[in-house]
């Protein structure tokens, strides 16, 4: 199981804050992100997001194992 972390808009779009889902084998965080959206439906703002790993920033390639946590943090505008 991979840990599913979503904050702000991605969290209110998908309707929980916190998603699990199985992988049978490691995967890039960028497959992670797409089984996420098959999932739970696509998600405006997931494409600009920032990824951590297991509390780490990460890029789209670095390898999601089972057990592993990631957060999609979307950018936070203001004024």
């Amino acid at each position: 199981m991979v840990h599913i972390l979503l904050f702000a808009s991605l969290a209110q779009q998908a309707g929980t804050q916190k998603v699990s889902i199985s992988v049978d084998k490691s995967a890039t965080v960028e497959e992670i992100r797409t089984m996420l959206q098959t999932q739970v439906g696509k998600l405006a703002g997931i494409e600009e997001a920032l990824v951590a790993l297991n509390e780490e920033y990460v890029e789209l390639s670095d390898q999601v194992k089972d057990g592993d946590t990631v957060a999609f943090i979307p950018p936070v505008s203001g004024g």
